[in-house]
Parts: structure tokens; sequence; C-alpha cells
């Protein structure tokens, strides 16, 4: 604003003072800041195994202490995830010969359930850190990072994959290295689906807590101050009534996170949306409008700009971002044939090992057991994903075609996703109890308790995708009734509900490690299944049957995913993509 005589006016010189924003924001850092501070003396505590608590205190006093430690190890294996992520999709997507082994390791990693890799990795962590707690909260923030990182891996490769040819041929143009279109390209296009998988992958691994923190492997318990080693020794003694409490908190937590920390992400994630009119209804957060008022987030990543500037330019060695558009027929051949040749060798060895430790030990027999009892548990999940299909995908659809009830009930759907319902399960052991439910019929109902949010969400992010054109259309034409559904959702929502079905399937084999084997009190109920196998082996340190059961979920997890879902899903792609 010029003043007379065309001279700027003083409020252009003046500098803006102390505003309450800034103050909010600075003392919510330091506020931070202090408290990882007090937790950093907790995390590396003298440490023996022998003498290692195998339960913790449940005085409801220590709670806050059990939640911040408890949020830390989740943050911590989100941005271990994160990491994970960008690395291992980026390598898949741009490395043709590396994808062809990286994909089917990552379907493998993610039919491997938690307590497969809590039981291999507690000894070499605590390994690691002799004598420190150190390596025990290793062990849980990774028995965490693999409930998270296979699905934001996942949703990251299939953008990277679906990103447009203009935006690719854009960036040859500019001539952009392979770190520019990393951060320029890459992660802007990425950006939503992998916030929002990276929701719901922070919401599964809420079930997983209790695992994570109160380990039994090798006939042994390792207890780790946290919400899921607290509801573990409530679960233990019976009392209902600290489990209620635990209860009370963690739905406090979940709510916390996403009103704290994902709902801004959501909401400042739209502004890498790519569309040719404005959405009506966009995420808003109380939380991202004050730190975009702040002016602290700019004077932080003020000194971090050099160190981004030097990284652009220690990485052009590493070349364009560019590959040639065609390659010699016969070299391609080549390496591909002594490729598959060296991969093929790796694998065979490996699995001669394997079976040759597995005949040495249990014998091959127990593989037919296994396979026995993992039809028990693929029935459970084939019939919760039937029965989820046909409750929830109505009541999604009917939530994400109504903006006004999308805008009350997604954050609910997002909190019921987020909830770890295994700490409900001892109020529905005691009815199974009372009631006389076998647990071979009660496993699946606990299993839909983690599982079938996934189909729900999922449906509604389907339907409040559908252009408003398309729905002003069928009104238009008075298509309604069966012949709507037919013709117009079910299309419409079908890619959505694949990817649903698929993370819902995966969450539930996951969660029959936890659903088939509960104890409540001096209740101990154990079904026929393929979790309570795999529960009991661990517990034990029976590596053998560990191994077994671990292959034979593998087998099935990805036989489902080849035979079913992955044909599925190219259907969706070809047919039903809009």
């Amino acid at each position: 604003m010029a003043g007379e005589g065309g001279f700027p006016s003083r409020a252009v010189w003046r500098r803006p003072g102390l505003r309450w924003v800034d103050v909010l924001v600075a003392a919510a850092l330091v506020a931070l800041l202090y408290g990882l501070l007090r937790l950093a003396p907790g995390l590396n505590a003298p440490f023996l195994p022998s003498q290692a608590p195998s339960s913790v205190s449940t005085d409801p006093s220590h709670l806050p202490y059990y939640a911040v430690r408890s949020l830390l190890r989740m943050f911590a294996a989100l941005v271990a995830s994160v990491v994970f992520t960008f690395v291992y999709a980026t390598a898949a997507a741009r490395l043709r010969r590396a994808e062809r082994v990286l994909l089917p390791v990552l379907d493998i990693l993610q039919s491997v359930p938690v307590l497969g890799f809590l039981s291999v990795t507690v000894t070499a962590f605590i390994n690691l850190f002799p004598g420190s707690e150190l390596g025990l909260e290793c062990a849980s923030i990774f028995a965490i990072f693999t409930a998270m990182a296979w699905n934001m891996t996942f949703a990251f490769y299939y953008s990277l994959m679906s990103q447009p040819r203009d935006l690719d041929e854009g960036s040859r143009v500019m001539r952009l290295t392979k770190w520019q279109r990393f951060w320029q390209l890459d992660v802007p296009s990425g950006m939503i689906p992998l916030v929002w998988n990276g929701m719901m992958s922070f919401g599964g691994a809420w079930f997983f807590l209790a695992a994570s923190e109160s380990i039994s492997v090798l006939n042994h318990t390792y207890a780790l101050p946290g919400m899921g080693s607290y509801a573990a020794a409530a679960i233990g003694k019976g009392d209902l009534g600290e489990v209620g409490i635990a209860v009370a908190v963690m739905v406090l937590m979940v709510i916390g996170v996403n009103v704290v920390f994902w709902r801004p992400m959501v909401a400042w994630s739209e502004r890498f949306r790519v569309e040719e009119s404005e959405a009506a209804e966009r995420p808003r957060s109380l939380v991202l409008d004050v730190l975009r008022r702040s002016s602290v987030p700019e004077l932080i990543g003020r000194p971090l700009r050099p160190a981004g500037r030097a990284l652009e330019r220690w990485t052009r060695p590493f070349g364009l971002a560019e590959h040639p558009l065609a390659r010699p027929a016969v070299r391609e051949r080549t390496g591909d044939v002594f490729f598959a040749g060296a991969v093929a060798v790796i694998v065979l060895f490996g699995a001669w090992k394997a079976l040759g430790y597995v005949q040495s030990t249990v014998g091959l027999a127990e593989f037919g057991h296994a396979f026995a009892v993992g039809a028990a548990t693929f029935g459970r999940v084939v019939l919760l994903l039937i029965v989820a299909t046909a409750v929830w995908v109505p009541i999604g659809v009917w939530i994400g075609m109504n903006p006004k009830v999308t805008r009350f009930a997604q954050p609910v759907v997002q909190v019921l996703a987020s909830f770890p319902a295994n700490f409900l399960f001892p109020f529905a052991t005691a009815l199974f109890v009372a009631w006389g439910i076998s647990m071979d019929i009660g496993s699946v109902l606990l299993m839909a308790l983690g599982a079938q949010w996934y189909i729900l969400f999922n449906v509604i992010a389907g339907a409040s995708a559908i252009p408003s054109d398309l729905r002003e259309a069928m009104t238009g034409f008075q298509v309604g009734g069966t012949l709507r559904w037919r013709s117009f959702i079910l299309p419409a929502i079908f890619p959505y509900y694949v990817t649903g079905g698929i993370t819902a399937a995966g969450g539930a084999w996951n969660a029959s490690i936890v659903a088939e084997v509960v104890a409540y009190g001096q209740h101990h109920l154990t079904a026929t299944g393929l979790g309570a196998y795999i529960a009991q082996a661990t517990s034990t340190g029976d590596f053998p049957k560990i191994l077994v059961g671990i292959v034979v979920m593998a087998v099935y997890v990805v036989g489902l995913n080849r035979l079913l879902w992955r044909r599925l899903y190219r259907l969706a792609e070809t047919r039903y993509a809009m």
C-alpha cells in the first residue's frame, strides 16, 4: 500500500507483533520437546532378560505415562514406515527387474503375522542392545512397523505406477534430477493415497498394541510400559473395571490423534488434488488453520532450506530422472534370463534349507496339520467378508452419497476403524462363557471387530468420489431401485470395494492370531485355526512350528490374493475405472 508521494505507508514497514497463534504453537512445541526429554531416560533403562517384569502395574495413576509411551512407539513406527515406503515403493516402480522380486516379497511380508516377526526379532534386538531396555523397545516398534508399512507401500507404489504420462514427459523436458522428481512429482502425486492409507494403517496398528508391548516368546513374557501391556495385565487379572478404564483412555487417545494429527494431514493433503472443478465439501481442520496462521513453522523451516539446496547439488551425479524409451531387445532378454536364474537359485536354496530344518525337527507331515487348521481360519475369513459386505456396503453408500451425513459419520468411522478392538475381547469372552458360545464361532465376531471397518471406510470413500454430474444424470433419467444399484452404484464403488476387501482379508488373517486364543481371568478359550496354531507355537518358542505356520499362512494369503483379489483389481482398473 502506497501513501501520498508514492512511498510505502508505515504499515508496510512495521514488523508483525507477537500473536496468540504463535504463542500457542511455540508452547505446544516446547511441551513436545520437554516430554521427549523426560521420556528418554526410560527408553534406555537397565534391562536383564532373566529379571525383566512380565507385567506392568494396573494402577490408573500410571495411565498418562503409559499413554505417552505407546504414542511414542506408534509415531516412531509411522516414521519408519514412511521411510520404508518411499525407498521400497520407488525401487519397485522405477527398477523393472527389481519389481519382479520386490512385489512378491511384499505380498509375502504382508501375509506374515505380527507374532511371526516378533518371534524372530526379539532375541536379535535384545542382543543388539545388551543390558538396555532399548532393544526390547526397538522390537516393539518393529512389530508395530510390520502392522503399518505394507499397506502404505502398496498405496504409494500404485500411485507411482498410475502417474499421468504428461507429468512424466514434463519431468523429462524440465531435466529434473531423480531427487527433484521424487520430491516435486512423485511424493505430491502420491500424497493423498499415502495419507489415507497411512491413517488406515495407523488404525490397524492399534489392534496389535497389546501383542507388541506385552511380548510372549520363548516361554517368557516381556512387558513394556504402555497401554497395550496395561490392557494385557488387566485382562490377565480378569478385572473388567480396569479393562473399562483402558478402553476409555484408548478412546480418548484415538480421538485425540485423529483430531490433532490425522485430520490436519487429510486437510493438508487436499492441496495436492488435481481436478478441474473444486469440490463442494473440503476437509477442514482447526489445528491446520492455527498452524497456517502461525509464523513458527516458517521460522523452523527456514534454516532447513540450505540443506535442501545442498542435497539437490549432491544428488546431481546420480543422473536425471529419465530412462531410455527403447532398449535393445537382445540385451534385455539376456539380462532377464540371468536375473531370473539368480533369483531362482536363491529361492530354491532357501526353500531347501527350510524344508530340511522342518524335516529334521517336526517332520514335513506338520504341513498337513497346519493346512487343515488353516482351512478353518480360511472359512472364517470368507464368512467375515461375506457378512461384512452385505452389511456395510449399503450403509457405506448411504453415508458416502449424502454429504451432510458424511461430514458427521466419517470421523466416527475413522475412530471405529482406529480403535483396538482386542481391548473389547474380555467383554466378548465373558459373554461367550455365560452363553456357552463356542470359540470356533465366536472368533469370527472377534476377527470382524478389527477387520470389517476397512470395507466400510473404502465404500464411503468410493461413494463420495462419484462425480455429481453422474448422480444428477441418474436422477434425471429416473433410474432407481435395483437398476440404479446394478448399473451405477456398484460399478462406481467396485474399485474401492476391492481395495477394502484386500485390506479386510489381510487384517482378518492377522487378527486371527489374537482372536482364536483369548484369555479372561481364569478362562482360556481356544478355537481350531491357524491363528491359534501360530500363537501357541510363539508363546512356547517352538520355532519349527512357527516357521510352518507362517509358511502356510503366506500360502493361503498370497494364493487368495493372486487367484481372487488381483483379478478383481485388474477388472476394476480395466472395466470400472472412472
